[in-house]
Order: C-alpha cells, then structure tokens, then sequence
C-alpha cells in the first residue's frame, strides 16, 4: 500500500503541471510558477525571424540529405528543382574539397545533419530525474544561449474544438497563451488523430506536415519537445518554450518536417508551433529541463 501510494505521489507531481483544475485552484498560491504572461510581454526569447531562419536551415538540409526521393515534389516544381540541385552541388564540391576524394553525395541521419547544420544533437534518453521517465539530451556538440533547440510536436486544437477524450491521462497537452492546445502525445487515440488529419491535409505528393515523430525515428531530429522534463529544485530549467506561427509563405516542399497540423482543416490561419530556446549555454550530455508554465520576459 505504502508503494503504491507513492507511485501515485510521483504521478501526480508530474501530472499535475498540466491539469487545468490544479492551475487555477493555485493560481494565487503559486504565481511565479505558472505560464502567466502579461499584456505587455511579447513571450519571445528570440525573434520570429531567428526562429523562421533556424526552420528553414535544418529543413533545408534534411531536404537535401533527402533529395533522391523528393522526385514527386521536384517534378511538379522545377524552379524548386533548380533551386537545391544549385545548393547541392556547391555541397558536394564543399564535400569533396573536404574529404580530398569524388564520391557521391553521403547520407547522414536526421541527428548527424543536425549536428552539421546547427553544430549539436539531441535524442530521446532515460531522464536523470526520479522517476521522470523519458528524457531529451544533448549528445554531441555545443548549444549556445538563445538556440532553438527542439519543437514541441502534436496536434493543434484551437479553442472549444472536443479534445476531451484525447485529453483523458494523457500528460502532452500543452496549453498556449492564447488557449490553444497541443497535444504532444503518440499514443492510443491522440496518434490515430494526428495520423488522420495528416492524411487528410495531403495534397498529392506535398505532405503537409510530418508523422515519423510518432515513431522512434523522427525525420525530424528537433521533433521531441513533448520528452522535455519540468525542472526541479536541484536542477534549474534551461529551456523555455516560445510559440511561432508558421508564415503562409512558408516553403510547401518543407512543410514535410512540420510536426504540427491543425485538427480542424476548414479554419483559416496559421499553422501554431512550439519551439524551445535555450536560457544558457548547454554542453554535451545535460538534459533539456523546462519549467511547464513560466515564460521569461
């Protein structure tokens, strides 16, 4: 009985970061700790701009590391087409200038173009914190303060669309300023959501967003925000997430790395996206902690 009631001790310490009910009977209690954003604050530790540029960078790349099987898209969008074979090229003269040799354009994982776009990698590990579960890691390289470092993946639910069923035990949901929801999770219902309205928004070979983060391979290596653990006493947050609204200019045949869609398809609007900055430098080995509901102004 004693383990038992403390399991349910943990579980609820994690749990209760992200249930409503808690918030609000808490609200005055615990004021500093909650995602509490004034009028005034514009809830950005980096610029739009900055977190657009980063997007397209790393997009980029994994689009070009993955360019012999983009023949549907190129076929139907030759000035892309010109586009990337100008980018590759000077790539591979780059490579070849590199490695002293002639071969053919390598293919690296999702985490090693990563780590030759942005100068680290993350991935999914064993939390160093008790009992907290799945974690996010630094495994190589350097993340310097002020760094987009993942993207918080899921379902976008705007306000009064049903999430309820989805939303029973299920500890991804994140809430935005503005009441809107995402819903991190990929399992059981939330899974078969996200899978089907992806299907739904496919526009022949364009792909509208990106479902491999549902599986232990994402194509996006960014896409594991969702496994990013609240800090705690010992271990301070070192990094916050900030919400970005992805431009309607956004390029399509990039829109396949998007871990978000929206649920409802017939609303106008921007697609909403989570990122998370770093608050410090970050060296190899440390976990990515959050504090679930504080945003640094």
């Amino acid at each position: 009985a004693a383990a038992m009631l403390r399991w349910l001790r943990q579980w609820w310490d994690r749990y209760k970061y992200r249930f409503v009910p808690w918030l609000a009977i808490n609200l005055r209690r615990k004021h500093r700790t909650l995602r509490y954003v004034p009028k005034s604050s514009q809830d950005k530790i980096i610029s739009d701009q900055d977190v657009f540029e980063t997007l397209l960078k790393i997009f980029k790349a994994l689009f070009i590391n993955d360019f012999s099987r983009q023949a549907h898209i190129l076929a139907l969008l030759p000035e892309v087409r010109c586009k990337y074979v100008a980018l590759l090229t000077v790539e591979q003269k780059q490579s070849e200038v590199n490695s002293c040799n002639h071969q053919s354009q390598s293919v690296f994982s999702p985490e090693e173009v990563l780590f030759n776009t942005l100068g680290f990698s993350i991935t999914r590990d064993r939390s160093s914190l008790v009992s907290a579960g799945t974690g996010v890691f630094v495994t190589k390289g350097f993340v310097p303060k002020g760094t987009l470092i993942s993207m918080y993946p899921g379902t976008v639910y705007r306000k009064h669309e049903p999430i309820f069923f989805q939303s029973i035990g299920n500890p991804f949901i994140f809430r935005c300023i503005d009441g809107i929801l995402i819903d991190g999770n990929d399992k059981g219902l939330s899974r078969s959501v996200y899978r089907s309205c992806r299907r739904r928004d496919q526009l022949g070979p364009f792909q509208m967003s990106d479902e491999s983060w549902l599986t232990s391979a994402p194509q996006n290596p960014l896409a594991v925000g969702q496994y990013v653990n609240n800090c705690s006493h010992e271990k301070p947050a070192n990094v916050c997430y900030q919400e970005f609204d992805v431009p309607g200019y956004f390029p399509v045949e990039l829109k396949q790395y998007l871990p978000n869609i929206v649920y409802s398809h017939d609303i106008e609007s921007q697609l909403r996206c989570v990122v998370l900055v770093t608050l410090r430098d970050i060296k190899q080995g440390e976990e990515l902690l959050s504090n679930y509901y504080t945003v640094v102004n």
